[in-house]
């Protein structure tokens, strides 16, 4: 059993998700994980208020299915399959992230110095995450998807669009971490 608990070589795990991508092609199918909110807001009936959730959605049933599978796999991964939750950066990024303030880098998977629940305390917290999760919102919404859709669904169905989205993505976190985020903190 211990395969199961090292990370996946990129030799695995990259010919699964392309098998993966394939099947989906095949049926028609496109990956994406912003999609599903727009599709759970449908199925509780936000279409009777904005036009932008009247569309069918019982034909996305099968990607709530994979949210589930994310959000059920995630959890037995994190609970029972994960022995070490130490993330394996640099040390020098760790240093520098220490410097910012997050003691926890290197340590926790989350800073908990952002994710802890005594954070929603800290003004300054809210804040950031209430901006940080608008900006992510509004960008995958005008992106047309997010970057799993983007860059795993879009890439491999050859779309120019998704090829331009992704590097947009590429250059915004190299931006954010290089730039504003050491202001930030």
């Amino acid at each position: 059993m211990n395969w199961i608990y090292e990370p996946w070589p990129w030799y695995i795990a990259g010919p699964m998700i392309a098998f993966i991508m394939f099947l989906l092609i095949m049926v028609g199918k496109n990956f994406g994980m912003s999609s599903n909110l727009r599709t759970m807001c449908a199925m509780c009936g936000a279409g009777s208020k904005v036009d932008f959730f009247k569309f069918d959605w019982k034909s996305q049933k099968w990607n709530m299915v994979v949210i589930t599978g994310a959000i059920i796999g995630g959890y037995i991964g994190s609970q029972f399959l994960s022995s070490n939750t130490e993330v394996a950066i640099a040390s020098d990024t760790i240093t520098d992230l220490r410097k910012l303030g997050f003691i926890s880098a290197g340590r926790t998977y989350l800073p908990t110095e952002l994710f802890d629940t005594s954070s929603f305390m800290d003004i300054k917290s809210i804040i950031i995450l209430a901006i940080g999760g608008l900006l992510v919102g509004f960008g995958a919404r005008y992106a047309g998807g997010c970057t799993s859709g983007h860059a795993i669904s879009g890439l491999s169905n050859l779309q120019l669009p998704s090829l331009i989205a992704v590097i947009g993505f590429f250059i915004g976190g190299l931006t954010m971490i290089h730039f504003i985020f050491p202001l930030i903190f």
